[in-house]
């Protein structure tokens, strides 16, 4: 597989990694090219809100809290109205008042893109590899 890989020049086959840093480093590069690092933390941080926050929200009922709430659903609903009618179904059992909850879920939402639009909005490679033609160049990401 490696004799598959080569650089700017044609048929020239990549140097190898020598270090895991450096495996480390092309791995973390390849991502960053591929994805906007910037949507994935935000999609991140909005999940990661959204656990806490019903976690908050069902404090002493968790027994009631739903499975899930799944944010890509949620965006392919056209309207606010739409999404904030499917939140009230899926936080029903709630005791407490979600109406703030649902509001800042509806903020956060707003821009956000569904996993499907992050995967399919990045650098459309079929095969990248990242190669070094010496040690002291560069990494740069080659389409085979």
């Amino acid at each position: 597989m490696a004799a598959q890989r080569v650089d700017g020049r044609v048929g020239k086959p990549c140097a190898r990694a020598s270090s895991p840093a450096q495996i480390a480093q092309r791995r973390q590069a390849r991502v960053t090219v591929k994805y906007d690092r910037h949507e994935l933390q935000r999609r991140l941080d909005t999940e990661q809100w959204l656990e806490h926050s019903l976690h908050e929200l069902y404090r002493g009922q968790e027994q009631l809290m739903p499975d899930e709430v799944n944010i890509d659903e949620l965006l392919d609903l056209k309207t606010d109205e739409e999404k904030r009618t499917r939140l009230k179904e899926i936080l029903q059992s709630s005791n407490n008042n979600t109406e703030t909850f649902i509001g800042e879920l509806l903020l956060k939402l707003q821009g956000l893109q569904t996993q499907e639009d992050l995967h399919n909005n990045g650098i459309k490679h079929t095969h990248s590899h990242i190669c070094s033609t010496r040690a002291s160049s560069t990494d740069r990401d080659v389409q085979v």
